[in-house]
């Protein structure tokens, strides 16, 4: 629930599982890693939620990103989630059901790794666990009030969001973040295979959460990779660079950041859901350069839209406020997240072999549904195909 408004919050899971969620940060250097893990967990009475926005610089750097002022923007979003909980039981006990596929989910620019709760979460209690990384691109390092760094040697550093400068070519710049956002997808999932194989792997940060109790509980033959906006583009990377990923799902993708050379290169299935609103001719050209004969590629679009309909926002702001930052879309968002999360869930089935129910949503994966169209609502002239 969030203070301003108590009707306000994020979605729980639909699926079999309660699910928990803890932060792991390994190494402190250039090279570390730091993610929010979703899991199936024990059920418990009363479990601690957490706060959904860690820490209050995060505001400072959604500011940063919005190009608002930041002692403004901090009362502002302060007042409107501050209180706001993640629906999932803080560093709960795992629960050991067999061997449950994993999902790396990449942010897009300006978030951070809490800001998709309700999709991760709803993967968790599906049975999936879930890594959501925090990449370097906006902040790193953050300690808050229910992490705190193990060592007392280790400095607190805020890396904000950093804008353009004047006459600075962006290619470049997107173009490096996109490769370094693949690495630290990598990296996280290369700490989940050590965690699965049982060696000790040190949390930074003092969590209650018992590593060792997930060994031997991932299927690392099935992996996917899954993101929003710039994470759409980290999902196209990480699939040319790293074959353990099997197949992506691509929200609303934001394809600028992708040098085309690299296109050939990715054989695994690739799942765009768009939002009606944020798509252009030019975006939707360089993900149809990905379309193949071979490897399947699918396309839909949900209708009533925004680009935000992704993220967490659009669940706890009303429809004055969440039609005016463009948070909010036309339709409720609970039906449009639900429609992306069973397509989802459809496609990893498929695509991962796996043995479960989700094949009920099949028809969504080729856009059946009233509030669906099939591949995109983007006329592109036929002179560009």
């Amino acid at each position: 629930m969030c203070g301003h408004n108590n009707t306000m919050s994020i979605p729980p899971g639909k699926g079999p599982h309660q699910v928990g969620c803890t932060d792991l940060m390994v190494g402190h250097t250039v090279h570390g890693t730091f993610l929010r893990l979703y899991y199936p967990c024990q059920a418990s009475e009363n479990p601690q939620l957490p706060d959904w926005v860690p820490c209050r610089e995060y505001f400072n750097g959604l500011a940063d990103f919005m190009k608002m002022n930041r002692a403004l923007s901090e009362r502002i979003f302060n007042y409107l989630f501050g209180n706001c909980k993640t629906p999932a039981a803080w560093n709960a006990s795992f629960k050991r059901d067999g061997k449950y596929p994993v999902i790396i989910f990449s942010h897009g620019l300006g978030a951070f790794r809490t800001l998709y709760s309700a999709i991760c979460v709803e993967l968790a209690s599906q049975g999936f666990i879930v890594a959501s990384v925090e990449h370097r691109c906006l902040l790193s390092h953050p300690s808050c009030d229910i992490a705190k760094p193990v060592s007392d040697n280790l400095e607190e550093v805020w890396m904000y969001y950093r804008p353009l400068k004047p006459g600075e070519n962006e290619f470049p710049l997107r173009n490096k973040q996109v490769k370094q956002r693949a690495d630290e997808c990598i990296r996280a999932l290369d700490i989940l295979f050590d965690i699965n194989s049982g060696k000790s792997v040190e949390n930074v940060l003092q969590c209650d959460f018992d590593l060792s109790t997930m060994e031997n509980s991932m299927d690392l033959c099935r992996i996917a990779i899954m993101g929003h906006s710039f994470g759409g583009a980290t999902v196209i990377e990480c699939l040319c660079k790293d074959v353990k990923f099997k197949c992506g799902v691509a929200l609303d993708t934001w394809m600028f950041p992708l040098d085309e050379e690299i296109f050939p290169g990715v054989k695994q299935p690739i799942f765009f859901i768009n939002s009606e609103k944020f798509q252009w001719i030019g975006n939707i050209i360089r993900m149809k350069k990905l379309d193949s004969a071979i490897f399947p590629r699918k396309m839909i679009t949900i209708k009533g839209t925004v680009h935000q309909s992704f993220p967490d926002f659009t669940f706890l702001t009303g429809n004055w406020i969440g039609r005016l930052m463009k948070l909010k879309g036309e339709i409720d968002p609970h039906i449009a997240l639900d429609l992306s999360n069973k397509a989802t869930l459809a496609f990893l089935q498929r695509h991962l072999n796996m043995d479960r129910d989700f094949n009920q949503w099949d028809p969504l994966i080729d856009g059946k549904d009233d509030n669906l169209i099939p591949g995109t609502n983007i006329t592109i002239p036929q002179s560009s195909v």
